[in-house]
């Protein structure tokens, strides 16, 4: 093991679902006494969370690959953009005495270029399901295939779909775990400053501000549970990529149109998601699109929150219906909404279904049964 050292590629320094697992990764093999040096693409909370723990961190724009950039002069950029990477990362590689290169997410590609030209081992670890457009799914299952030595998976539903593309034993199912402790034990909450009663009832979400992440889908759900209830309060914590605040500012447009808006905190980013969580009685994730493996969902569960997720994606795998959570429509509000408001009359059960899932999580999705599947991964 110690004569493994491992190149770290992440297209973003932010610190949700897919950066966590990425810090998380790199804990693992730091405390597993593999070499890393992590390369990321810009500063942020992320390399800071790095360079705390002691890992090396360098800066290099990797090209990532988004939806915005399908078009022909946005193809021209990542092109451009991925060959200077391609020349940093080689020289940083061979200087380095990498011996493998780890590339989270579909979004970046130059890690497989560099490993399959330099005969590096790469493990590509995948958060996505691309299921549109169909040519461009294709292709990425191409490029996978044939640009990978071993793959991560992080659900089930994320495996069966690039099971359609990868052949032999190289595709692996492990499923995210993260640090629990900040989760079990947090007292703080943000209802003081909020201005939140004490006796309020609080659902919230927590996600990137995009166009499938469901932020307007919570709003309508919101809006049918506000029809029946005079004491709930509505909490969005999350923000856009950079590039695209104009996404926020949308959403923000939506919110002051609604007759309840002042019942609606929209937060933005928050760097401490357990104060966050504790704030809130009951979460939702309403993503539109399947949601690979929501990691906050994870976290609400830790904080022993009812979770009412969209019935798709890694959700169905993390939340069993009635015990530890509840599964809605993806896009009936109203429905979703029927589902939500009978526990919110029913606090006893609140409380149930979130030590339910609680214990779910402490048990199906622990912190060293991820390491131990990682590190077989690595060795």
């Amino acid at each position: 093991m110690k004569n493994i050292k491992v190149l770290m590629l992440h297209g973003s320094s932010d610190v949700y679902g897919a950066s966590k697992i990425f810090l998380l990764t790199a804990s693992v093999l730091k405390q597993n006494g593999i070499g890393l040096v992590v390369v990321l693409s810009e500063e942020g909370p992320l390399s800071q969370q790095m360079q705390e723990l002691g890992i090396r961190v360098e800066f290099v724009r990797l090209g990532v690959i988004r939806r915005k950039y399908f078009n022909a002069p946005g193809l021209f950029n990542r092109i451009k953009v991925m060959y200077n990477a391609y020349k940093k990362l080689a020289s940083l590689a061979k200087n380095e005495g990498v011996t493998h290169i780890y590339s989270n997410t579909a979004a970046v590609w130059v890690g497989a270029l560099l490993a399959r030209k330099r005969k590096y081992t790469h493990i590509w670890h995948l958060h996505e399901i691309i299921g549109r457009p169909e040519w461009f799914s294709a292709m990425m299952g191409k490029l996978v295939q044939n640009g990978s030595d071993e793959v991560i998976a992080v659900s089930g539903a994320v495996k069966a779909h690039w099971e359609k593309y990868i052949s032999g034993n190289k595709l692996h199912l492990v499923y995210n775990g993260i640090d629990y402790n900040a989760y079990l034990y947090e007292t703080k909450n943000l209802r003081e400053e909020l201005g939140i009663p004490k006796e309020a009832c609080v659902i919230g979400m927590v996600g990137r501000v995009n166009s499938w992440k469901g932020q307007e889908y919570f709003l309508q759900i919101s809006e049918e549970l506000n029809k029946k209830f005079l004491d709930l309060h509505f909490l969005l914590v999350g923000d856009a990529f950079p590039g695209e605040e104009c996404l926020f500012d949308g959403l923000e447009q939506k919110i002051l149109e609604k007759t309840f808006k002042d019942k609606i905190h929209n937060l933005g980013f928050r760097q401490n998601i357990s104060q966050v969580l504790a704030t809130m009685d009951i979460f939702i994730l309403p993503s539109i699109l399947p949601d690979p493996f929501p990691t906050v969902v994870l976290e609400a569960m830790a904080a022993a929150k009812p979770v009412f997720a969209t019935a798709h994606g890694g959700a169905l795998e993390m939340i069993e219906e009635g015990r530890t959570g509840y599964h809605i429509p993806w896009d009936n509000a109203s429905a979703a909404a029927e589902k939500v408001e009978k526990l919110i009359e029913n606090k006893n059960q609140i409380e149930n279904i979130g030590l339910n899932a609680r214990r779910s999580v402490l048990e199906n999705f622990s912190l060293p049964a991820y390491g131990n599947k990682i590190i077989k991964i690595f060795s």
